[in-house]
């Protein structure tokens, strides 16, 4: 009898013990990183930047998997849909994980109920540019020619409920100013279009304002990071410039499927901030004028909700919903 009871608690110990010995095992295959933009994106050229040393230091290969569509919601969607085996995970942006709750009722996914936050990876503020004949210097002369001659100036963008877009709608909403909305397929375009004189200024990433701005072809008169932009740190920010509640960043945060054990959330989150937080990885995202952040699981889930409550009143008032 002694010797059954034994056997069965044995049995009983390594079934328990079972689901441990897998878990501590991970990763034991490939990891997929899938981005829900083309190649050559943002999100893109972060996750490859650190995907070499993270498979290395876990001992797995991570493979880079783009899935572009619908925005960054077809990719987005495709990962909160995937297993939660800490096999998947997903580089996604503002737009589909937080904007897309708020204007498109028909989104197949809720990214704070079906994913789940690893880390906040990077930001890019946008800089606030102006045409040299406006005539202006600072963002207290841009809105008082807004407020001057409401719907005299256009401004540009790249695309609508872009993070450009919203940019210069919040302005607009705080100052109670108005000027006319011209969305350009791209960055680059939106820019060209300031210093042809078809808009008079613009909010965009300061890749594509910063070359031009230095070249004397336009003016550069804020960033719309929280603090001076280590980037651009010449540039005041908006709340320097009379506006200390605006705050608007293009970001890029690591998900993973709901209910992918914390274990290994934790783990894929340290070990991601440790090597975005390297001088080589800060160097060569600084080219793009992208900083790195690095952020615990719980501080993610929080920016996402203060990003969700901070643009939904704008999202709103701009009047931007997808039927």
């Amino acid at each position: 009898m002694t010797t059954r009871r034994t056997l069965l608690l044995a049995v009983a110990l390594c079934a328990a013990a079972a689901p441990v010995a897998a878990q501590s095992a991970w990763p034991s295959r490939p990891i997929r990183f899938v981005v829900p933009y083309a190649p050559g994106s943002s999100p893109d050229v972060l996750v490859r930047l650190f995907s070499d040393k993270l498979g290395k230091t876990l001992g797995q290969p991570v493979v880079v998997e783009n899935k572009p569509g619908a925005g960054g919601n077809t990719g987005t969607d495709y990962v909160a849909k995937a297993a939660p085996d800490g096999y998947t995970f997903l580089v996604s942006t503002n737009g589909p994980l937080v904007y897309s709750t708020v204007f498109n009722p028909k989104l197949p996914y809720d990214p704070f109920k079906d994913l789940a936050p690893v880390t906040l990876a990077g930001v890019q503020p946008n800089v606030c540019a102006v045409s040299n004949d406006l005539k202006v210097n600072d963002v207290k002369g841009w809105v008082e020619a807004m407020k001057k001659d409401p719907g005299k100036y256009n401004y540009s963008s790249t695309g609508v409920g872009s993070m450009s877009h919203l940019s210069v709608e919040i302005v607009k909403l705080k100052s109670d100013s108005y000027a006319v909305h011209l969305p350009y397929a791209s960055s680059p375009l939106a820019v060209m279009a300031i210093m042809q004189g078809d808009v008079q200024f613009a909010c965009v990433p300061p890749v594509a304002v910063m070359p031009q701005a230095k070249a004397g072809k336009l003016k550069a008169i804020a960033v719309t990071s929280a603090k001076r932009s280590k980037l651009a740190p010449e540039l005041p920010t908006m709340a320097e410039s009379g506006f200390p509640d605006i705050q608007a960043l293009a970001w890029m945060a690591i998900m993973a499927p709901a209910k992918t054990p914390p274990e290994i959330v934790n783990r894929m989150s340290k070990e991601i901030t440790a090597i975005l937080a390297e001088p080589e990885s800060q160097q060569k995202l600084a080219v793009a004028y992208m900083e790195s952040v690095g952020s615990t699981p719980e501080e993610l889930a929080k920016w996402m909700a203060e990003e969700r409550d901070r643009w939904a009143p704008v999202i709103k008032h701009v009047g931007l919903k997808i039927d």
